[in-house]
């Protein structure tokens, strides 16, 4: 009897069959049940003896969420989290993730752009050597080795080296520090943990980058090589933070940012992701290198939040983009990849790298004005370190400055 009275309903119009549904949904019955698999749109009621499903005409609005999520590209896994949020959260996610691929999609495009300048550059030069077809000129020297200047420069190039220094702080408010920092010849990194295994992570990340390859290479490698390795240690940080976080009871909540410079003739190798930061002084002007992977900055980016709004906004911490543990109640994740870049440097270059310990509490004309006014790195970071606790040092502090100068 109870069958029958359910059969009833859904002929009567309180429940509609699969088909129907389909219908007011614009979905088709094959993705209607594999949402349903999935436990994405669950139908408001299965036959037990036929196993038709019926579903509530009211459904038929999430379910075109679903399909409209899914016609952006959005994982079934992160949809499933998006459609059991009230509207207001669920807008907080939909652009939360639409902002990260922006984000990815600007990293790409910066190094298609790369790709393209750099093998423009490979065909000038090989229109140069005798020999070849429509050469004229001569052949480009390649015979410097170790940290030379400019490698196209050819013998004679003044050898260039980084002077550093690098402090972490606790700060004013909390009791731990999950920031991590690192000054050497080869490596200037700063990491940013969080969660249960913050500090965890974010040494992992730093130590991942310290390989002995780095400072063992005879000669500057061509930019193809470099970038294939900075990819590779990208990767590596990555897979040290998530074997950091593992055994925390939300690896997924645990994690850090991560923005590094590997140092290799006269290429800095760029490795970022999160909101630390990195800037470079030259000719004295202060420029920020990086691109922060946070939801402020996406609305910043669309123009819906102003740059003055942005420093009071509630939710600044709020990233798009870090290197988290997986989770464990939901299939793996493909972990967030730090993007990726080469940067050609001069000698008198100051590098500031910085976690936003210091750059959410002191603003760019302070920092100028101190990275600037330090005679050496270890004065700057202790200037900085210091603005940030007169700004109430509400957060561990990370900070690394590094001058580029003749050997």
């Amino acid at each position: 009897m109870e069958r029958e009275g359910r059969a009833v309903g859904a002929a009567s119009g309180e429940l509609v069959t699969i088909g129907e549904f389909a219908r007011l949904s614009r979905l088709s019955a094959k993705a209607l049940r594999r949402y349903d698999e999935l436990g994405l749109l669950r139908p408001a009621l299965v036959d037990p003896v036929n196993g038709y499903r019926y579903y509530d005409p009211a459904q038929a609005e999430g379910a075109r969420l679903v399909a409209w999520l899914r016609r952006i590209g959005m994982p079934l896994s992160r949809i499933g989290r998006v459609v059991a949020l009230d509207a207001g959260a669920a807008a907080v996610e939909v652009r939360a993730y639409w902002a990260r691929v922006e984000a990815e999609t600007a990293a790409r495009r910066d190094l298609a752009m790369y790709l393209v300048d750099h093998l423009s550059a490979e065909g000038r030069t090989m229109s140069r050597i005798p020999g070849s077809t429509g050469s004229t000129g001569s052949t480009r020297s390649t015979g410097s080795t170790g940290n030379t200047g400019d490698t196209d420069k050819g013998v004679g190039a003044v050898p260039l080296v980084i002077r550093c220094a690098a402090l972490t702080d606790t700060g004013a408010v909390r009791t731990t520090n999950q920031d991590a920092a690192f000054a050497g010849p080869r490596l200037l990194a700063v990491a940013d943990g969080f969660g249960e295994g913050g500090a965890s992570a974010s040494a992992a990340a730093i130590e991942a980058l310290k390989p002995s390859a780095w400072g063992a290479r005879e000669g500057a490698p061509a930019a193809a090589d470099l970038l294939n390795a900075l990819e590779d240690t990208a990767d590596s940080a990555a897979l040290a933070v998530r074997d950091a976080v593992a055994s925390c009871a939300a690896p997924d909540g645990s994690g850090t940012t991560l923005t590094a410079m590997l140092w290799i003739g006269s290429r800095l190798g760029l490795v970022h992701i999160g909101d630390s930061r990195a800037y470079l002084l030259r000719g004295g002007e202060l420029f920020r290198i990086t691109h922060d992977h946070s939801l402020v900055q996406s609305m910043i980016d669309d123009g819906s939040l102003s740059r003055e709004e942005a420093a009071s906004h509630p939710g600044p911490a709020l990233l798009l983009k870090a290197l988290v543990g997986e989770a464990r109640s939901a299939p793996p994740a493909v972990a967030s990849r730090p993007d990726v870049s080469l940067r050609e440097v001069v000698a008198g270059d100051r590098y500031l790298l910085c976690s936003d310990g210091l750059s959410a509490v002191v603003d760019e004309t302070e920092l100028r004005a101190a990275v600037i006014a330090a005679e050496d790195p270890e004065e700057a970071v202790r200037r900085l370190v210091g603005l940030a606790r007169e700004g109430g040092g509400p957060d561990n502090v990370a900070c690394v400055v590094a001058d580029v100068v003749g050997e």
